[in-house]
């Protein structure tokens, strides 16, 4: 028990939710105050401006008849039936005399001719209220007053309901801070218990979409987007460790073997010469293999992408078929470069010239057995994008085979000499420069498009 309260005490989402009803309950309670506040003064205002008003009047009927049309006005005043009970109206003589006025209210206090507040007799019980007499020409006095309890009562009953209002919303923060909270656990909830069971190694788990299109539902699209990059990276890293475990045994098993054979009594000096030179040869092969392993787990970490400047894919592209030029004519493959679109990209040229070679030689490769082999390297610019293409006309690749290109250790053809890494190699090459890396099928041959935004 102790530990449930410690953890909604704890919970991001209650102190969340119970930050919002805070504010809104303040918000609330500072309107109701400020309302309760003009409500009260609005009333005196009102009150004070009914006193000040029928004091004018009244001053101005004595100075146009005298103390009889004074009589006469008062008389009306509090005959006309408009709050006359709560009104005070009373004409003093000198010496303090009633000569006409409120019968309900007994002899009113002495006042000064400001409005004041006083406390009034009322059908004998005392009564809160606003007095001001005023001294007239014949030396009798003017005292007009109002009772105030009607005002006070409203303000009264004015905050019992703003006190009940800030109770009731008090009971609807505390629930909706609950309700609040208990839903949006639900939510992260759904993350969390599926970033468990992706740490206990179930990987294949992925959060339930919401049906809701709001900002967790895109929280949870992401998530399951890399949930399914890092499954894919971890069936990668299993598929190249059980690759390499297999490249790796063949060669040195071979090497080993020859090694031993040389050691064997009665083996001459050309034995074993034999033997270290074909054992140089399997590790020189691993080693390259190696080097390309490097090479692409550098593309794919994003290692130098801090290091890319704007480059001429058209000039990388003609330096490489300068390169494999001398390659291509001991073939017999005719290798060209067309186009001269200026076009440039942001990238490292080092990588862009790897992936590039790695393109040609591939072309050249399986092309090479084709009668009038063709190679041709295209860049061209459109709709914001440099695409490089290398298109050969050499047997071709099943299109069952066409996914499966660029993918570690793939080998099309055991027989052609290769480590299965090199269009491995592109493919991480152009996932560093945000490219695309498409093979088709070019009826006859296969074509690459390597597309790169433009920079």
């Amino acid at each position: 028990m102790r530990q449930s309260k410690r953890a909604w005490r704890h919970s991001a989402a209650f102190r969340l939710a119970l930050a919002f009803a805070g504010m809104s309950m303040l918000i609330m309670v500072i309107t109701l105050a400020v309302f309760y506040i003009r409500t009260v003064v609005l009333l005196e205002q009102r009150t004070l401006r009914q006193i000040a008003g029928t004091t004018q009047q009244l001053e101005a009927r004595f100075d146009q008849g005298g103390r009889e049309a004074l009589v006469q006005a008062i008389e009306e005043s509090l005959g006309d039936g408009e709050d006359s009970d709560r009104e005070l109206l009373v004409l003093l003589d000198a010496e303090g005399r009633r000569i006409a006025g409120s019968t309900h209210f007994a002899d009113p206090p002495s006042s000064g001719s400001d409005i004041e507040e006083q406390t009034l007799l009322r059908s004998g019980h005392p009564s809160p209220g606003y007095l001001t007499t005023r001294k007239l020409p014949d030396g009798s006095r003017l005292v007009v007053g109002h009772d105030r309890s009607e005002q006070l009562q409203m303000a009264e009953l004015v905050g019992d309901a703003i006190k009940a209002a800030t109770f009731l919303a008090l009971l609807l923060v505390v629930g909706g801070t609950y309700l609040f909270r208990d839903l949006l656990e639900q939510r992260i909830g759904a993350l969390r218990n599926t970033a468990a069971q992706v740490a206990a190694g179930r990987l294949a788990e992925r959060v339930q979409p919401s049906e809701r299109d709001d900002e967790f539902a895109l929280l949870e699209h992401d998530i399951n987007r890399m949930l399914d990059r890092i499954e894919g990276l971890m069936q990668g890293v299993r598929h190249v460790s059980d690759t390499i475990a297999h490249n790796l045994r063949t060669p040195l098993t071979r090497a080993l073997a020859r090694l031993h054979d040389a050691q064997r009594e009665g083996s001459d000096a050309a034995a074993l010469r034999a033997a270290s030179a074909a054992t140089i040869g399997e590790l020189e092969q691993l080693n390259t293999v190696f080097h390309k392993l490097l090479q692409i787990a550098e593309a794919e970490a994003g290692a130098q992408r801090q290091q890319f400047t704007p480059q001429s894919l058209h000039a990388i592209a003609a330096d490489v078929v300068e390169l494999y030029a001398a390659v291509a004519e001991d073939q017999g493959c005719a290798l060209r470069l067309v186009g001269h679109d200026p076009a440039q990209v942001l990238g490292d040229r080092d990588l862009l010239a790897s992936a590039t070679a790695n393109l040609v030689d591939n072309a050249l490769k399986y092309s090479a057995q084709t009668p009038g082999a063709q190679v041709e390297v295209a860049v061209r610019a459109r709709d914001g994008q440099v695409e490089l293409t290398v298109r050969d006309n050499g047997p071709g690749v099943p299109a069952a085979a066409l996914a499966r290109l660029g993918q570690r250790f793939f080998r099309l053809d055991e027989r052609l000499p290769g480590t299965g890494l090199g269009l491995a190699s592109v493919r991480a090459i152009a996932q560093l420069h945000g490219a695309s890396l498409v093979f088709e099928d070019a009826a006859p041959g296969l074509r690459a498009r390597l597309k790169l935004p433009a920079g």
